[in-house]
């Protein structure tokens, strides 16, 4: 017999590897090491690892390596008949034991199992197993609710202490870092975190022309009442910047009028985004506050007299009052439409109408207004362009609030981030087809050549986000895209409902951190 007639064929596999960096024992070296030695024992050959390293084991989201190896399997670009991974843990920590089991059975319709390395369980017994693996998956999720639990009893605690938890700290505002001893030390720009695990951080009064603007924006809001709108307008003529540069919003001038650390209070918990599930408003006895926790930048009675206006703005009209309302705002405009109403900051929303009458359409026959056309495809194309910009500095005030670069190229839309890749936002409007259906056309920049694509898809009044598409170029073979309520599986690999995937992928990581 030749050497080459005795030599037993070895089977073809990859590897996955995920670190989280939450300890050493799991670096990706020492896994492929074990899986090496694993495969070595078992007369196997690993071809091709995937990995992701500071990735969180409880969502696929970000996690590029294991979201690459389903594709690779399912789209048959590899020829492997078994995964290796180090345990069950590195597969992920994910909360619906449905989720790990889901991804699994992907990979095991398309010829390739997975097989834990430091954890083997024997296919002798295939009911044991099964009962074996769903126990192993159930502690591994244990695992991180019960570190998220500590993480936020942890942060509870600082915050009714009265020390700051979060990100930016908003416009008029600095992040002040203390000692343990409540000496200050420093004020920390966007992207600093504190380094010593003793210190603390607080929030403290801004620069002087901020803490005017913010003052300003409560006169103007309650003494000369002005909405919103009225006064982001103005400030922008007076070239009067937002935070980190940005033009004002409507949202902007809220969100200050409203925030209740302006008067020195400390609040957490107004949402929740724990274990990367979706992002839920917590109900106020869910809040967490502290008052009184940080110096106050303007003063309580004018704060509250705000809080009041919004209040009574809201506050439920009777029929007649709306279809007044109503009546004048078409003796203004000359035609009607939602977005016109909702343009209106005095106005009642056009969901107060279409949830009052039975749709907007019936509000209009009681005035007897009768649309002569549909004003409202010019309407939400006019304000779809406004959003993406609202969207755009959102999206860059969030990205530099961590530790990473952002910038708008010059000569196109993209964004260049960490000086590493481009990414295009690109507003998907809903269209309501026959029989309820939904449909949304999505256009690439493929002109532009963007690394990544966004596409938003707006909800039914096209007002707020559905979801998102996080779509790297790679795998974008469309020009332009027709999107359904239904659509195939792996184009809903890359569906997201909300950004932070994304901010995710772009935090820059420390090399020792990843170590």
């Amino acid at each position: 017999m030749s050497e080459k007639e005795g030599t037993t064929r070895k089977i073809r596999v990859a590897e996955y590897l995920r670190m989280s960096t939450d300890h050493q024992q799991y670096s990706l070296q020492n896994q492929s090491t074990f899986n090496h030695d694993f495969a070595k024992k078992h007369e196997m050959e690993i071809i091709v690892s995937y990995a992701d390293s500071g990735k969180s084991g409880v969502t696929i989201a970000g996690r590029q390596g294991l979201q690459q190896l389903i594709e690779d399997v399912t789209r048959h670009l590899i020829d492997v008949e078994i995964v290796l991974v180090y345990d069950v843990s590195r597969f992920g920590r994910f909360q619906d034991m449905n989720e790990p089991a889901y991804y699994e059975f992907l990979l095991k319709i398309h010829g390739v199992k997975v097989v834990y390395c430091a954890e083997p369980i024997s296919d002798a017994y295939p009911e044991a197993s099964m009962l074996i693996l769903n126990t192993q998956r159930f502690g591994a999720a244990a695992f991180s609710k019960n570190l998220s639990d500590k993480v936020f009893i942890g942060q509870v605690n600082l915050v009714k202490q009265g020390y700051r938890q979060g990100g930016s700290p908003g416009y008029g505002l600095r992040r002040q870092l203390i000692d343990e001893n409540h000496n200050p030390k420093q004020i920390l720009i966007l992207g600093q975190k504190k380094s010593i695990q003793t210190d603390r951080v607080i929030l403290v009064p801004g620069p002087e022309n901020e803490l005017f603007t913010v003052s300003r924006i409560f006169s103007m809001f309650v003494k000369q009442a002005k909405p919103e709108r009225v006064i982001a307008s103005e400030l922008n003529r007076e070239n009067v910047s937002a935070e980190n540069g940005t033009l004002w919003t409507r949202g902007k001038i809220h969100q200050i009028l409203t925030n209740e650390k302006y008067i020195g209070n400390n609040v957490y918990n107004k949402t929740s985004f724990k274990l990367k599930k979706n992002f839920i408003k917590n109900e106020k006895k869910d809040w967490v506050r502290c008052n009184r926790a940080f110096k106050p930048i303007v003063d309580k009675n004018i704060f509250y007299e705000a809080q009041e206006i919004i209040r009574l703005r809201s506050e439920r009209l009777s029929d007649e009052q709306l279809l007044n309302s109503l009546r004048n705002l078409y003796k203004k405009k000359g035609y009607l439409s939602g977005f016109v109403i909702d343009e209106e900051d005095l106005m009642p929303s056009s969901s107060i109408y279409r949830s009052r009458f039975g749709g907007l359409l019936r509000a209009y026959s009681l005035i007897n207004y009768k649309p002569e056309h549909d004003y409202s495809y010019i309407d939400i194309n006019r304000n779809l362009r406004c959003y993406h910009s609202d969207v755009v500095n959102s999206l860059m005030s969030e990205i530099a609030s961590g530790s990473s670069f952002v910038e708008k190229k010059k000569g196109n839309s993209l964004l260049r981030i960490n000086n590493e890749f481009d990414l295009s936002i690109t507003i998907s409007r809903c269209q309501h087809r026959s029989l309820g259906r939904r449909r949304w056309k999505v256009r690439f920049e493929n002109t532009l050549s963007p690394d990544i694509t966004i596409a938003v898809r707006m909800d039914d009044d096209n007002k707020n986000p559905l979801d998102y598409y996080i779509i790297p170029a790679i795998d974008n073979v469309y020009d332009e895209l027709l999107m359904n309520d239904m659509n195939p599986w792996f184009l809903d690999l890359y569906r997201f409902d909300s950004l932070s995937p994304l901010f995710e992928m772009v935090e820059q990581v420390i090399l020792q951190e990843a170590i």
